[in-house]
């Protein structure tokens, strides 16, 4: 089993390396989430299925890092003891073992997260029945103020749109959490985790900032999918590129009308947008499918691309169905998807 208490002690302590900000601005979150649940769903028409959205909450990196890390314990325990049985005799022994390096790694991972992370709509991916929440890092948000030079409350009206949007896509279409976790579960199920692999080369604990590095830029490179799996891999990269292209096309269909200077604050976002974060992220890098950002623009390209021909209806077919989903070649060709979809024009 991977040690989550060695993951958390990292994480906390990796998130400590990282600056924060006043987070008293950020802790009344009913009225900027109630605005933002009725401006999405008055756009795109996403419902939750179940009633009302999670409860906004203003959280501190420690319990982002709490939530992130319980969220992908069904993913981590697994590996572990797969490890353990590619050992042979020494199972016992490499399982403990590769529990400790794995609960590093996805502790850094987390803790370098948690000092970037703005806002998230949180769920247990393997578990499509669990409750969700909405957390806001109330620390994030006040030095994004700083650094991006903007004012709070269009930058919490803005980090509110992209994340309730996510939370009516999950909320809202019934199949979407489901579809998600059988995929993630039949990916990592096909990892090919070797153990020498997994131990070779990892910074010491001494080292944080070099972990954090290394882990920034390779992910838990240990964690192998076969080719096999490949076709897969790629089908969960564009749906995750979708899930993301749509709440960015929402958020500037919505902000134009409701947050003044939108362009000089997509600008300074982007920027900091370089390095991606959030769940999906999370999920990316340990299982080995870390996605490019030009893949996220391509899913914001097509969803904007969609609805210029054929309106926000045309591109709520993506949630009649997985099948209904862009392929990735279909992301560069809307007309392609468009064609195959049969999503009439506007």
């Amino acid at each position: 089993m991977v040690d989550w208490n060695l993951a958390t002690k990292v994480a906390d302590g990796i998130a400590a390396l990282q600056p924060s900000g006043n987070p008293a601005p950020f802790q009344a979150l009913v009225q900027p989430a109630d605005e933002a649940e009725a401006l999405v769903a008055g756009y795109t028409g996403l419902t939750p299925t179940a009633g009302a959205l999670p409860v906004a909450e203003a959280v501190d990196r420690k319990a982002w890092i709490e939530a992130s890390l319980r969220s992908i314990r069904g993913v981590l325990d697994p590996a572990a003891e797969k490890a353990a049985g590619n050992a042979g005799p020494l199972g016992g022994v490499v399982g403990v073992s590769a529990g400790a390096v794995l609960g590093i790694q996805a502790g850094a991972i987390s803790g370098f997260l948690a000092g970037r992370v703005l806002g998230q709509y949180e769920f247990p991916v393997l578990d499509p029945d669990a409750p969700a929440r909405l957390l806001f890092v109330a620390p994030n948000l006040g030095h994004a103020t700083e650094t991006l030079d903007a004012e709070a409350e269009p930058l919490l009206r803005w980090v509110a749109l992209h994340e309730i949007t996510h939370a009516l896509q999950f909320g809202g279409v019934p199949w979407l959490r489901p579809y998600l976790a059988g995929q993630v579960r039949e990916l990592t199920a096909s990892l090919d985790l070797d153990p020498t692999a997994l131990f070779s080369g990892m910074p010491g604990l001494d080292d944080l900032r070099g972990l954090v590095d290394r882990l920034r830029e390779d992910g838990l490179a240990a964690l192998a999918l076969g080719p096999e799996r490949r076709a897969q891999l790629d089908g969960l990269q564009a749906f995750m590129a979708v899930l993301e292209g749509y709440a960015e096309h929402v958020m500037d269909a919505i902000g134009a009308d409701v947050i003044d200077d939108l362009p000089r604050l997509r600008a300074a976002m982007e920027r900091r947008r370089a390095d991606r974060t959030g769940l999906l992220r999370l999920f990316e890098k340990l299982i080995g499918m870390d996605m490019k950002l030009r893949q996220y623009e391509l899913g914001k390209r097509f969803c904007d691309g969609v609805v210029e021909r054929a309106g926000i209806d045309g591109l709520n077919r993506v949630w009649i169905g997985p099948r209904q989903m862009p392929s990735l070649a279909e992301l560069e060709d809307v007309d392609a998807w468009l064609a195959r979809t049969g999503a009439a024009a506007a």
